[in-house]
């Protein structure tokens, strides 16, 4: 016995995430609030890692000492110093690495099942988003993480670029290749914590970027907050005057 169905059911299809869609979940006020995000995390990098600026940051300062390590270096003897503290700094690579990477899985899981989290925002703010402008909330805070990530792997891998680099520096500070190869190994190793800061400064923003999902008016206010964190880090913290203070006995008169 054969026969024909002469209606089946509608196919339920799922709307693709286009351009026109995004824009579409943007309010003014949001595309505002990611404007200001964006162009805070540009300048703030692009500042921060200027070498020839009046007012140098730490990052920079501590270009410097880098480059006077591996000066050191060459007639340290031995150097086991020197290879706990290039193995010191990729573990540290390696554990921010690792947290990211579950940070950005758990992250993808709520994407992909967010509704405890909108219960949580509808309970919080009144005009609560859409699924799919909750999803892209969600998804901003990902792109963070995985800039991280990204940037914490590379920081790692230069790490250990540097530590070879430094092995081939020759014991006898007399050899024509000692200083030259040192300075080698300090750009790489200054590369390594460029990038390692990098890291650092998206998983800020990741942080920031979470509350959009209370609307627009929170992100600027976290992204402001974010951005005056890592400014006064780099520029008004302690660290910075101690890297700042001569040592005694060097003060000019």
């Amino acid at each position: 016995m054969t026969g024909r169905l002469d209606s089946a059911p509608p196919s339920t299809q799922t709307i693709p995430m286009t351009l026109d869609t995004l824009a579409s979940l943007l309010s003014p006020f949001d595309a505002l609030a990611l404007g200001v995000m964006a162009l805070g995390w540009y300048l703030l990098g692009w500042r921060i890692e200027k070498a020839d600026a009046k007012t140098p940051s730490v990052t920079i300062l501590m270009a410097d000492y880098r480059r006077e390590w591996l000066v050191h270096f060459v007639t340290r003897q031995p150097r086991i110093y020197d290879a706990s503290v290039i193995s010191s700094l990729r573990q540290s690579t390696n554990w921010l690495a690792s947290t990211t990477l579950l940070a950005l899985g758990g992250l993808l899981a709520l994407i992909g099942n967010p509704d405890p989290l909108r219960g949580v925002a509808q309970d919080l703010v009144l005009d609560a988003p859409s699924e799919r402008a909750f999803e892209m909330r969600l998804l901003l805070a990902a792109l963070f993480l995985s800039h991280g990530f990204l940037k914490f792997l590379w920081s790692n891998r230069l790490f250990g670029y540097a530590s070879i680099m430094m092995s081939t520096v020759p014991n006898d500070p007399e050899d024509p290749l000692a200083y030259p190869r040192a300075r080698q190994a300090a750009e790489i190793n200054i590369r390594a914590a460029f990038n390692f800061n990098r890291g650092l400064r998206a998983t800020y923003f990741a942080l920031a970027s979470l509350a959009w999902l209370f609307g627009p008016w929170t992100l600027l206010a976290s992204t402001a907050f974010v951005i005056w964190l890592i400014w006064s880090r780099e520029y008004a913290s302690h660290s910075r005057a101690v890297l700042l203070d001569p040592p005694p006995g060097t003060r000019a008169e």
